[in-house]
């Protein structure tokens, strides 16, 4: 059994990939899989068919991982040419292997056809390695062992290539390597930017196990707490030491876990309390409300929404007072909090939201400049306004504020 651990690298060979025809999906795919079971893809490559580049690929590979994983270029054309490329690069002969080629002609009986002669090339073993077998198409993998190297070369048809990886590359990779067992965690946050939690996590990012790493989003930031021990408990313990110190430094910003996104957050605390939620939204032209019903079952606590875009749905629909448009303007904390009692109101809710705001990329001032947004959750108690300034595209403006918007109506709800 090897002594150093796993440092894997993932091949595309397809013109097609370059020309953007198809999408290199096999390199989201093979990264997921692996890590499901503690091994780690260190590079990911894409090269078209071309047996020089091919080979340099290989070249670059060979020198930085210890396993590398190809997929496509097995074909029977003559531009498949990812198996020639590798006996020539590790200097070896292709040998015809008798029983695959039996096989393949097998293949094509069953199906009452004659096998062409360009796919007795898909018979061709590289010299002291083994062919994997595909049950469901005619190219068969091949596993080569070289200088302490490990190459796995795999079909690019999916439905071909995943069933290979978990049946042929996974057991031989926890043969050779130590197995690891792998846990995650990402923690969502809002309120906070991304220079704040960086800078606050330094001491954190520095550590090679568990690692922390900061994803920004739009609107949000996700940090990805990720593990690796021999024992599933030892790694949850790692993820669990790390999550509580992060949790000490952004308590008031963290809303949730994995896949708790903010409207599902809010949809368990609303249903928890029996609660019901209504919006009134301006700039974000009912992205809000959009979001709020991505949830399954969120008919149970959200009633409706009104879109209140001109100063004339405002006035007339949801009762803001013309003077108060007149005198602080449509986007104002004051408006803001006339336009969520207003939609309370009129929907009969728990809770009434607003949003208004200048979107862009026209329309600001120097008082009142593009990303200004103003929000509002009203209740029965009380009506809390916020002021947020975002900046970005028209887009980006509306996705920030409201997902800020929700990120303060979960404040109000209760951690």
């Amino acid at each position: 059994m090897a002594e150093n651990n796993c440092k894997a690298e993932h091949i595309a060979v397809g013109s097609e990939i370059l020309l953007g025809q198809i999408q290199n999906g096999h390199a989201q795919n093979i990264s997921r899989i692996l890590a499901d079971k503690g091994f780690f893809l260190y590079y990911h490559s894409a090269v078209g068919d071309n047996l020089d580049r091919i080979l340099q690929v290989y070249r670059t590979a060979s020198s930085r991982s210890n396993v590398v994983i190809v997929t496509g270029g097995l074909g029977p054309t003559e531009d498949d040419l990812t198996k020639e490329a590798l006996a020539t690069f590790l200097g070896r002969r292709l040998v015809l292997s008798q029983e695959s080629l039996e096989r393949l002609e097998d293949f094509f009986t069953r199906r009452g056809r004659v096998m062409p002669p360009a796919n007795r090339k898909q018979a061709m073993c590289i010299d002291g390695g083994e062919l994997l077998d595909n049950p469901n198409g005619t190219a068969p993998g091949q596993y080569v062992v070289d200088k302490g190297v490990y190459y796995f070369l795999l079909p690019g048809p999916p439905l071909e290539m995943t069933p290979m990886l978990k049946n042929h590359v996974l057991p031989r990779l926890q043969q050779v390597f130590p197995p690891k067992h792998l846990e995650s965690r990402i923690l969502h946050l809002c309120g906070i930017g991304e220079s704040d939690v960086d800078a606050r996590i330094v001491d954190l990012t520095q550590k090679s196990n568990p690692t922390v790493a900061p994803l920004a989003g739009e609107g949000e930031m996700l940090l990805r707490l990720t593990a690796t021990d021999t024992a599933e408990r030892s790694a949850r313990e790692l993820i669990g030491e790390t999550e509580d110190l992060l949790r000490q430094r952004f308590s008031r910003y963290i809303y949730g876990v994995d896949d708790e996104t903010l409207p599902v957050v809010i949809g368990n605390k609303l249903r928890h309390l029996s609660a019901s939620l209504s919006f009134a939204e301006s700039c974000t032209g009912g992205l809000l409300s959009s979001m709020i019903t991505q949830v399954s079952g969120s008919s149970d606590y959200f009633l409706g929404s009104v879109v209140s875009y001109s100063n004339d749905a405002k006035r007339t629909v949801l009762g803001v007072d013309a003077d108060i448009l007149e005198g602080y303007g449509a986007v104002s904390a004051e408006t803001a909090r006339l336009m969520a009692e207003g939609v309370r109101r009129l929907m009969g809710t728990t809770y009434g939201v607003s949003v208004t705001g200048i979107a862009g990329p026209s329309g600001g001032s120097a008082e009142k400049p593009v990303g200004l947004v103003y929000g509002a959750v009203s209740s029965a108690e009380n009506t809390v306004p916020f002021k947020m300034m975002h900046s970005g595209s028209r887009r980006q403006i509306q996705i920030r504020a409201a997902t800020r918007v929700l990120w303060e109506l979960w404040r109000v709800l209760g951690r």
